[in-house]
């Protein structure tokens, strides 16, 4: 029995959204320290940019993620203002 390499992954060309939503969540590193709740969140968020899912202020607390230094309302807030920049 061997064992096979895992797939190649193709990253997101820089100006796509997915690339641009997923990177302003990983500027609150610090306050999301868990690396699966960030991609969560991020998933989550390139799906409200798509105009599928739920706004920042529903998903921060629907996601379940673990916040530390800051409040809920305070990070969603703080992503609403960074989504706005956002090019789709």
């Amino acid at each position: 029995m061997t064992t096979l390499p895992p797939p190649s992954v193709k990253p997101f060309p820089e100006d796509s959204l997915e690339k641009q939503v997923y990177n302003i969540v990983e500027k609150f590193k610090e306050n999301i320290p868990i690396m699966n709740d960030r991609n969560r969140l991020g998933y989550n968020l390139v799906k409200y940019m798509s105009g599928e899912g739920d706004s920042p202020e529903i998903l921060v607390k629907s996601t379940k993620i673990k916040i530390v230094g800051m409040t809920r309302e305070e990070l969603a807030q703080k992503l609403n203002t960074e989504l706005k920049a956002v090019k789709k």
